[in-house]
This record gives structure tokens, sequence and C-alpha cells, in this order.
């Protein structure tokens, strides 16, 4: 296990969302299922407490915690695509998988966890400021699944 771990805290669904994030992200898999060594509030003795896994390279954890807490827009991952074909699939992965879209590049997979599915392009107009900034902020604020081609356009003032 990596000395910095994202823990993701899950009903009881963290193997299932492990392995449907290995499956549409590269670099990504299941390294460990480990099951509670005894009953207590979130699961009983011998059921998936912890699992062990990579999102593109990034160490997580998935704890089986019961119903006591939710997520929140406060944490999510973020994915940096660079197309809009890259985006299109992460995003329909999530969202055709029981997810929910929401506004400026977030989506909500059915567990609950948020996305920023972000086409560097975005990122790169933000980073130089200024009036391209503001142009590539402006064309994002009204999408849900960002666009690419129209992100580029406000990039060149089109």
């Amino acid at each position: 296990m990596s000395k910095n771990t994202i823990c993701v805290w899950y009903d009881k669904e963290a193997e299932e969302a492990a392995n449907f994030y290995a499956s549409i992200f590269p670099d990504s898999s299941v390294k460990a299922v480990h099951l509670s060594p005894a009953d207590n509030p979130g699961n009983n003795e011998g059921e998936v407490i912890l699992v062990e896994f990579t999102v593109i390279g990034v160490s997580c954890i998935g704890l089986n915690g019961g119903p006591k807490f939710h997520h929140s827009e406060a944490f999510s991952f973020q994915i940096a695509t660079d197309d809009q074909e890259e985006t299109d699939r992460y995003w329909n992965a999530i969202v055709g998988n029981g997810g929910v879209e929401s506004a400026c590049g977030w989506c909500k997979d059915k567990w609950g966890v948020n996305w920023q599915i972000t086409p560097r392009v975005l990122t790169d107009a933000m980073a130089q400021g200024g009036d391209i900034a503001k142009r590539a902020f402006e064309a994002m604020m009204p999408m849900t699944k960002i666009d690419v081609g129209e992100i580029e356009s406000a990039v060149r003032g089109a």
C-alpha cells in the first residue's frame, strides 16, 4: 500500500465500484480484497470491509463502512482527458452505469462518488489566464459534459 492513499467510503459496494473503475480507466486495478475479521457497525464478520485499488495509478482504498456517511462534491476524482473521444468514453461509462450528469464536466457514479471529466484544453486555457481563460470559462459554464470543440472555439475567440 502507498504511503498516501485515498480512502473512499461505500455502504457495501466497494468491491463492485473498484472493479468498475478498473474496467474503464487505464492503469487501474483491484489490488486486494479484505474481509472483516469481526462484526462491526458496517459489516458482519467475513464480509468485504476493504478493497485496495488504483484509479489511473492513484492508490485508493474502498471502505465498506455502512450507510452512516455519504459522498459530496467536496471530494471528486478529476480525470484529465486528451480529446473528445476520451472525454465521451469516461463520461458515458460513468453516467451510463447508473450515474448522474451534473454541471461543468462533473458527474456522479451510481455509488455517489463525484467525478470531473476535464479535457486538458479547458485546464490549459484556464492556466493561460486573461481573456482566454474567461472565454473558456464562459463557454464551459452552461455545459454538462465538456464539448472540446466549443472550448477550442472559445480559446480562439471564435
